[in-house]
């Protein structure tokens, strides 16, 4: 009788869960240079801002910008050099997100649940267990998302379940908003994995990983945001997946994490990316304009102390959106380091850095998404085309800036303010009963 068939917890999961104290079987060797890192793909990020906004404006799937990612390793950026990747550190990763975000905001939604998995391989994972998806990473291979539930299920309930059949492990469920699966080979899926010979059927959270082409998983392009488009964050169907004991992980959510602050990073990432993108394109549509109005204050709109007044408020934004994230990124690389090391993580630095993540979303979301709006105030009717895609700013940061709505952000960071609460780091969606 094995453990799953004696209802015994699996070799994953741990019944009392202590993920930031996870000893570390990774080195902590030296990051690489950044410049070495940003001479790889740079060039990359500049093929993929070509066609951004061709993309948007004719809603192209960018496979093929994925799959240049794909080609040089991008995936690879925080897998350590001895599994085979690039050892970035957590700060170099993030400084390399946001340039790719400024060449197209949709790539780092995309690619948000693989960086996601990996930061789990080493918050959560047991060291024994981590080799290899990080050499599954290392070689190319792309971890995709299916979490979140629509529809009026109750709060905190996923309908999403594994349980045996005729001696195998199925899951079964259907997921919406899952960005990046459609470009995946692996899908992470959230889901209540069924003990057998356990009092009460009792259920444990886990994270399944299953292949993107496995009989039954159905990936659909159905996603109708007006922003963030070409992320696939579309529906997908599990029926009767048969999942690897091997392949699910824990996910306890309970307890202090750095997980949820690596996560909303991501999104705060794009955002900066979209903000430097704004700037850029605001020089870009000014530089050759002739055109001026009779009541302006130049005599060419580049001499303008009006527009330059403008570009200088968008490109003070950017870079204020820049430092946040790094700031951020240096209390995430902090946690990184000790782990690497070996050393438990304090409860109270992963309380900083979700209460970090949090100020640093409420403080960016709305300074964005003032660029995005500020930006039409360079130029006339013209700037409004429909081939310029200008809008494409304000719709994927609007869009980035409804998940994880920032006003209960903001009231977490009130409370802990004004009463000391330490903030929640875990939540779900649902209908909420009695």
């Amino acid at each position: 009788m094995n453990a799953r068939q004696s209802g015994l917890p699996h070799p994953f999961i741990r019944t009392k869960p202590d993920a930031e104290a996870v000893t570390s079987a990774t080195s902590a060797a030296p990051a690489p240079q950044f410049e070495t890192l940003a001479a790889r793909f740079r060039p990359i990020f500049a093929r993929i801002a070509e066609r951004a906004a061709e993309r948007e404006h004719d809603r192209e799937l960018p496979f093929d910008a994925v799959g240049w990612l794909r080609e040089a390793r991008f995936g690879a950026l925080r897998v350590p050099v001895e599994h085979g990747g690039f050892g970035a550190s957590v700060e170099q990763f993030f400084a390399l997100l946001i340039e790719l975000a400024e060449a197209d905001s949709n790539l780092p939604n995309i690619f948000r649940a693989h960086f996601g998995q990996i930061e789990r391989l080493y918050a959560e994972i047991d060291p024994a267990h981590r080799a290899p998806w990080l050499e599954r990473a290392a070689a190319g291979e792309i971890f995709g998302n299916a979490t979140t539930e629509i529809g009026d299920g109750a709060l905190g309930q996923p309908a999403t379940r594994i349980t045996r059949q005729h001696g195998a492990l199925r899951l079964n469920g259907t997921k919406y908003y899952s960005s990046g699966s459609l470009y995946a080979d692996w899908i992470a899926v959230s889901a209540q994995l069924q003990e057998e010979g356990v009092a009460g059927g009792a259920e444990q959270p886990v994270i399944a990983l299953v292949r993107a082409d496995a009989p039954g998983v159905e990936r659909i392009d159905d996603w109708k945001g007006f922003g963030q488009r070409l992320t696939g964050s579309g529906t997908t169907r599990l029926t009767d997946v048969e999942v690897d004991p091997a392949s699910i992980w824990p996910c306890a959510r309970s307890g202090p994490t750095s997980m949820t602050a690596f996560f909303q990073l991501v999104h705060l990432a794009t955002l900066t990316g979209i903000a430097r993108a704004i700037e850029r394109d605001a020089c870009a549509y000014v530089r050759p304009r002739k055109r001026v109005f009779s009541h302006g204050s130049g005599t060419t709109p580049r001499e303008d102390p009006l527009i330059q007044q403008v570009v200088g408020q968008l490109a003070s934004t950017a870079y204020l959106a820049g430092a946040t994230v790094g700031a951020v990124a240096a209390r995430l690389g902090d946690i990184d380091r000790l782990r690497r090391r070996g050393e438990a993580v304090p409860e109270s630095l992963l309380v900083d850095v979700e209460l970090s993540a949090a100020k640093a979303q409420v403080g960016l979301v709305d300074a964005v998404l003032t660029s995005t709006t500020r930006l039409f105030d360079v130029g006339g009717a013209s700037a409004v085309q429909e081939d310029r895609r200008l809008d494409r700013h304000w719709r994927n940061a609007r869009t980035l800036a409804s998940h994880n709505p920032v006003i209960f952000k903001a009231r977490v960071v009130g409370d802990h303010a004004i009463n000391g609460t330490a903030p929640g780091f875990y939540w779900t969606v649902g209908a909420a009963t009695g």
